[in-house]
């Protein structure tokens, strides 16, 4: 049977190749890449004057300059009108992260080499750190800190926050509020392509960063590639995805929820079930059905299956592991009887969620590791933002008399053979002053 809007296959082969055209959805989007050069050139030369004509001309709001800037007293404002239970969430959620990232401080060496030398590696914040908040579709607090958080548990001086103004020109009170309380400094009314290039050269009124991370939609993607080198940026996040593993223990509803809530991010967002049930696949239909017509907007969350959803049969568990650690997911989901045994075995996914009472949903507030994570594939080779993401690292290296006397002719050898004449000269002439 057919899932609505999903489609099901049953070989690898075709699975694998469906698990491909989806991690690189993002690629389809390459033709925006000029726009964006266009945006970002603007900004570079014409400073706010080109940051206000995109604002006014993609987010339909004219500011004066002086507007961009979010009076420091609203965050405060907005964290005191919260209703309670809301106020205790973000708490409860600042506290919990915090707690995370605090362990994630990263250690500095510090040793003595064979002849007397310290060698050392010393970890550095950032001065300044630019965050990117998505609007649009929706607001998204929880962003806000798990930006911010590691950006202040690193220590970074200044934080800055752009995010795209609503309808009447405002901020969502509730980003308002998480600003407030992960301490971020400066809010920008600024969204797209131009905030992410005011960030990285900035303007008359918007200070230039040392890193850009954050989340946005394809054309801060593209902005935050182009201007890599500049800034270091966290990531290249494409749209968001979940990748469940289930066996005959999973219940289909679990599934289905887990599936629509990652469908309802974006009609670009991938939600893939790899199952051993012939049960699952022959159920989920109708628990689809049935949770997409009592979903306030279903849209969204049906586009997305239709396009990017899958669901397929595979032989084994293992072989799922196979298909997960090729697609390398954001997120990945283990509904299965006993999935400490596959645990090893998975070797590229973004997180985690091990269980059935562990749904994505806590990743993406409150667990506390971070939900700003590696997607379209790029869990290969990247991990979650973290601590480190706001840091940098120097060495620092203060030899003796003894270890360059016993090391010179080593350094002298190399040099020359890289045809490096000066290079073993300035440890020649040392050597030569020592024993005068």
């Amino acid at each position: 049977m057919a899932l609505p809007g999903l489609p099901v296959l049953r070989t690898a082969q075709d699975t694998r190749a469906r698990l491909r055209q989806i991690a690189a959805r993002l690629h389809s989007n390459q033709q925006h890449t000029r726009q964006v050069e266009t945006i970002i050139a603007a900004v570079r030369e014409q400073g706010d004057a080109a940051l206000l004509d995109f604002t006014a001309r993609f987010d339909g709001q004219r500011f004066a300059a002086q507007e961009l800037l979010v009076a420091p007293e609203a965050g405060a404002r907005a964290l005191d009108s919260l209703p309670t239970e809301l106020r205790l969430a973000l708490e409860a959620a600042h506290s919990r992260i915090e707690a995370f990232h605090c362990q994630q401080r990263p250690p500095d060496i510090d040793m003595t080499g064979p002849y007397g030398e310290r060698l050392q590696r010393c970890w550095r914040p950032m001065t300044r750190a630019g965050l990117y908040i998505p609007g649009g579709r929706a607001a998204y607090p929880s962003t806000v800190l798990m930006n911010a958080i590691p950006a202040k548990v690193a220590g970074v001086e200044q934080v800055v926050m752009v995010t795209p103004p609503s309808k009447d020109g405002s901020v969502n009170p509730v980003v308002l509020a998480a600003a407030a309380l992960a301490g971020v400094d400066q809010i920008y009314r600024i969204g797209g392509a131009q905030a992410i290039a005011a960030l990285a050269y900035g303007t008359e009124t918007v200070p230039a960063v040392d890193v850009i991370t954050g989340p946005g939609n394809v054309y801060v993607t593209m902005a935050k590639k182009a201007v890599y080198g500049t800034v270091a940026i966290d990531a290249l996040a494409g749209p968001s995805e979940v990748l469940v593993i289930a066996d005959e223990t999973a219940a289909p509803e679990l599934v289905a929820a887990d599936l629509l809530a990652q469908a309802e991010h974006d009609p670009l967002a991938a939600a893939v079930v790899l199952t051993t049930s012939d049960h699952l696949l022959s159920r989920l239909p109708s628990c689809l059905a049935r949770q997409l017509a009592e979903h306030p907007k279903p849209a969204t969350s049906a586009r997305s299956l239709q396009d990017w959803g899958l669901a397929a049969k595979v032989a084994t568990l293992e072989d799922a592991v196979d298909l997960a650690n090729e697609f390398a997911p954001e997120h990945l989901e283990l509904l299965v009887a006993q999935p400490d045994t596959l645990l090893p075995r998975i070797r590229h996914a973004g997180a985690v969620f091990i269980g059935p009472e562990t749904p994505e949903a806590v990743g993406d507030y409150l667990a506390g590791p971070n939900h700003t994570l590696p997607t379209s594939g790029t869990a290969r080779f990247a991990g979650a933002l973290g601590v480190e993401t706001f840091m940098t690292n120097m060495s620092l290296i203060h030899y003796t008399h003894g270890a360059l006397e016993a090391t010179g002719q080593h350094v002298m050898a190399m040099a020359a053979s890289e045809g490096l004449h000066s290079h073993g000269e300035s440890v020649r002439r040392r050597l030569k002053t020592q024993k005068e």
